[in-house]
């Protein structure tokens, strides 16, 4: 049996509503039993001392793509299955080192065939450091939709791609072949994005038989649905066929956030993508630092009115808020925990937005045993040098990470 003793000047577990001062964590095989100010160590117990860092939950990160780079947008096609699964070992250890315990990667760039997948297994296995990965699979969409990457070529290439679907019985086959092979939320794209060539934030990606017949299809096998959304209708369209979460949403009007909060549906904004993209629409330095992608700036100039004042309707609403940054979109040498600054400048409380990475992901993610520090849980922990209710860029700090009671920085 290995036991483990934390001993943390300060503590917060995911829940309190302020940091809950000095205390003990016992943990035992990788779980946490025993939290209090002071817990009985047991002979042999090895004891690490933190005494000027605030103790607290692995973070979670609910939207990523480890096998998408910026540099990979205009030549999506020249990489390899291979390539791509060593840059998401890569981003998995980053992210591991920046104190997410838990990664929920939301649409593998492999649209031939599962490599993120096979990532998971290889991290699982213990055959590199990194988040524990959940696998949402492609992002399952329309042919002349948002994940439909052929428009980047020439119509004679006739490339083939796993993820595209038309239709109710070609939607049905998809997402089953998706769960076939390792997706553990089915993703797709209900509206047009930013980052693309051929389609617009607010295109309607499929109807609304063709979304009630995805989310039927998944809940038929007990996977919850993730939306990428823009545009007004898009959200209201999918908040009614019943997906779990709105990633980004970032167009939704305050009546469809107003239904948002009455259906109970979690949304993840990932703000330093699209909101801090608005805000530097005019920054040649920010959109170089994306790969200059010139999609994605003509429409960010375009929208940038409207993502600014969704920004300002979300923080003053009662959604389920979970953490999501959009990495791959940015290079993984980006620290994810700069969307904690992010949503704070942007009105969400740093309470709020704690939460979001911690016990309201967890809830999202239906991993009861993340998340948050208490007995039973998993020995998730991570201790940052401030107090991020003081100072939120903190959390940028993270100089002890532990997943599953094995520490992986200290």
């Amino acid at each position: 049996m290995t036991v483990t003793i934390i001993r943390a000047g300060n503590t917060w577990d995911g829940i309190a509503d302020v940091p809950l001062g000095p205390g003990e964590i016992l943990i035992e095989n990788g779980i946490i039993t025993g939290i209090g100010k002071c817990v009985r160590a047991p002979a042999g117990a090895e004891v690490i001392d933190l005494p000027d860092r605030m103790v607290m939950p692995g973070l979670i990160d609910c939207h990523v793509h480890i096998t998408l780079r910026p540099e990979m947008f205009t030549n999506f096609w020249a990489y390899s299955a291979g390539y791509k699964a060593l840059l998401g070992a890569r981003a998995l250890n980053d992210l591991l080192m920046n104190g997410f315990t838990t990664v929920r990667d939301c649409g593998d760039a492999d649209v031939h065939g599962y490599t993120v997948r096979d990532v998971k297994r290889a991290v699982d296995q213990g055959l590199f450091p990194g988040s524990r990965l959940i696998n949402s699979g492609h992002i399952i969409s329309a042919r002349n939709g948002h994940m439909d990457a052929t428009s980047a070529l020439s119509p004679d290439c006739n490339c083939w791609q796993n993820n595209l679907a038309d239709g109710p019985l070609e939607i049905q086959r998809v997402v089953r072949e998706e769960i076939k092979w390792g997706a553990e939320w089915i993703k797709f794209a209900a509206s047009g994005g930013f980052s693309t060539p051929a389609d617009d934030p607010v295109d309607v990606g499929y109807t609304p038989e063709e979304m009630e017949c995805l989310v039927a299809t998944a809940t038929q096998y007990h996977r919850p649905v993730a939306a990428h959304l823009h545009g007004d209708e898009a959200v209201r369209l999918a908040v009614l066929a019943g997906v779990r979460s709105v990633e980004h949403g970032c167009m939704a009007s305050e009546k469809v956030l107003r239904l948002i909060e009455e259906r109970g549906v979690f949304l993840v904004p990932t703000q330093y993508a699209g909101v801090r993209s608005a805000r530097f629409a005019e920054s040649d330095e920010y959109w170089k630092s994306l790969g200059n992608n010139p999609f994605m700036r003509m429409k960010i100039r375009m929208y940038k009115d409207v993502l600014l004042e969704n920004a300002r309707n979300l923080a003053e609403s009662r959604i389920k808020i979970a953490f999501g940054t959009d990495l791959g979109l940015f290079p993984f040498s980006l620290n994810g925990a700069v969307e904690f600054s992010e949503m704070v400048a942007n009105g969400i409380p740093a309470l709020r937005a704690l939460r979001a990475a911690t016990s309201v992901a967890a809830e999202m993610l239906m991993r009861p045993e993340l998340g948050t520090l208490a007995p039973g849980k998993t020995a998730d922990i991570i201790a940052v040098p401030g107090n991020p209710f003081e100072n939120i860029s903190v959390m940028e700090k993270v100089n002890f990470v532990m997943k599953a009671g094995t520490v992986y920085k200290s």
